[in-house]
């Protein structure tokens, strides 16, 4: 799921460049990059739908986000600071090459809705998951070519953003044990835990000993596992409590940043991103009640590589626009889903798919106003902006048609889950920055 304008523009390939705030997402090293205190706020507005066509009946359905546009639509907030000037008050030179910085976003989100008459009532009507991820971070410039950067990733959910914990509610098939068909169940559960990460930015290729015109980038993020305790509801009664396992997988991502051109008015960037996620670390959600009974939901998904591609072309204090820098991106994406058809789950209606994606940057510096009345930049004291970013991107996600024959679901039968798949995603996404 894209965290910010500026990289989802570039299909994410944005690892090795990593120079605003959202590099707190996509490699918290590249902080060491910005002076002064700068904050970035923006949303996500994400749509898309998913056809089904019952294998062996026939029967269609209609899947979606429980609206055109995902409500309420994902976050993200970064806020870095520059310790240099502490460093002085204080005189503590090592300050001088530490950045800290925190970041609020929900890289794990999930949401989908299908229809509570439709041919897969009995496997799924609505899936939420509203995980929101804290990360602190502290990142410090060994050298003009070296950073690095270590943080931690609080994992939680917030009643703000959804239902404040996880939500699965399905019909009941009639299965012996189960309640009478058509029953509304759910089950439900919320918990916070703990990961880490680390990064690294190197930039062995150096004009004027300052600017870059190759870069590299690297983050792990760790395993992290969310014990998620709730209820087992049948037509919103609560019956007996219930524990599932959620594990978010360790993942490893690699960026390569060249810039073809370096002059006075104009820069242009391109990158090239690897993405390797364990997924196979998610084998069930098997769901434990408080009768001591076991719902088996076996998941075995596969490791993925996701490679992305991302440019970048930026006009700097342009003749028609002057104080102002304007950026044009462009990227694409592909993935290979890790959803076995076995264990495919209509909460999850995924496929191999290819994003591809635009997206725009305004940066308005001192001498220029932003919306024609509010001035980028003034002397004063550090609450004043010296510069103010807007961002634009767009990402369509082409999934490529999900023929599922060999499903066996739990508590219901596999014919439910059995068809065609065919699902389009997509996302707009706004991001507005302030630096002081």
């Amino acid at each position: 799921m894209p965290q910010s304008a500026s990289g989802a523009g570039q299909a994410d390939a944005f690892v090795a460049q990593s120079d605003d705030p959202s590099a707190l997402y996509y490699n918290p090293a590249g902080i060491t990059q910005l002076p002064g205190i700068q904050l970035t706020m923006g949303a996500l507005m994400v749509g898309g739908y998913t056809h089904f066509t019952n294998r062996a009946t026939g029967a269609k359905s209609y899947g979606d986000l429980e609206g055109p546009v995902a409500s309420p639509p994902p976050l993200h907030v970064y806020l870095t600071a520059n310790l240099k000037p502490l460093a002085h008050t204080l005189d503590l030179p090592a300050l001088a090459r530490t950045t800290v910085g925190v970041g609020v976003f929900s890289s794990f989100g999930l949401r989908y809705r299908w229809p509570e008459d439709g041919p897969l009532s009995t496997s799924l009507t609505f899936a939420s998951l509203p995980l929101l991820d804290i990360r602190p971070v502290i990142a410090y410039k060994v050298s003009e070519q070296l950073s690095l950067a270590a943080g931690a990733d609080v994992y939680t959910f917030a009643s703000f953003v959804g239902e404040g914990g996880g939500v699965t509610k399905f019909h009941s098939s009639g299965a012996p044990g189960l309640p009478p068909r058509g029953t509304p169940l759910e089950v439900n559960g919320n918990d916070t835990t703990p990961g880490f990460n680390l990064s690294l930015r190197y930039t062995p290729c150096l004009l004027e000993g300052t600017r870059p015109w190759c870069s590299f980038g690297f983050q792990y993020r760790s395993r992290a596992t969310l014990h998620l305790e709730g209820e087992f509801l049948d037509a919103g009664m609560a019956l007996t409590s219930a524990r599932t396992k959620f594990v978010i997988p360790q993942s490893f991502t690699f960026g390569m940043a060249v810039w073809p051109l370096l002059a006075r008015g104009h820069e242009w960037k391109v990158e090239v991103d690897l993405d390797k996620t364990d997924w196979s670390d998610f084998r069930h959600t098997d769901v434990r009640l408080g009768t001591g009974s076991v719902i088996s939901i076996p998941r075995n998904w596969k490791n993925t590589l996701t490679y992305m591609v991302g440019t970048e072309y930026k006009w700097i204090d342009p003749a028609t626009l002057p104080y102002w820098d304007v950026t044009a991106r462009a990227g694409w994406q592909h993935s290979a889903t890790p959803v076995p058809s076995q264990t495919f789950d209509p909460a999850v209606p995924d496929s191999d798919k290819n994003i591809l994606a635009v997206g725009m940057g305004f940066l308005c510096k001192a001498g220029g106003r932003f919306a024609g009345f509010i001035s980028c930049g003034e002397p004063g004291g550090w609450y004043r902006p010296s510069a103010i970013s807007l961002d634009l991107a767009y990402q369509a996600g082409i999934y490529d048609t999900r023929h599922i024959t060999d499903n066996r679901p739990p508590l219901t039968l596999p014919a439910v889950v059995n068809g065609r798949y065919s699902t389009l995603h997509h996302a707009g996404l706004v991001t507005l920055g302030v630096k002081f």
